[in-house]
């Protein structure tokens, strides 16, 4: 199924879901991490290996972290061509002084 691509009917149709759990950035160069952290997410930087992981996790394992952040998840199935959806959702939030980092 194509995902939507009309930003009025992506506005109107989404719902927002805030994630349990207090989320922080950690970077490690060379991509291992100790036991007992699971990342939600993994990106591969030039700098090295970005996790998304739980703050507890990281603070057990005594690692130094970054952005601690609420994950906001949003229900809908958008095409990779929409143009001009994120950026609504991040003007919204930089309104409220929130910032972003979109996954």
């Amino acid at each position: 199924m194509a995902g939507e691509t009309n930003l009025d009917t992506l506005l109107k149709t989404m719902s927002a879901e805030l994630v349990d759990g207090l989320y922080v950035f950690l970077t490690i160069a060379d991509g291992v991490l100790p036991d007992g952290i699971r990342p939600k997410m993994i990106f591969h930087e030039a700098e090295g290996t970005t996790f998304i992981v739980l703050k507890e996790e990281v603070e057990a394992a005594k690692i130094a972290f970054e952005f601690p952040c609420r994950m906001i998840t949003l229900n809908i199935h958008s095409s990779l061509e929409a143009v001009g959806f994120l950026a609504r959702i991040t003007t919204a939030l930089a309104e409220h002084d929130m910032g972003v980092n979109p996954v």
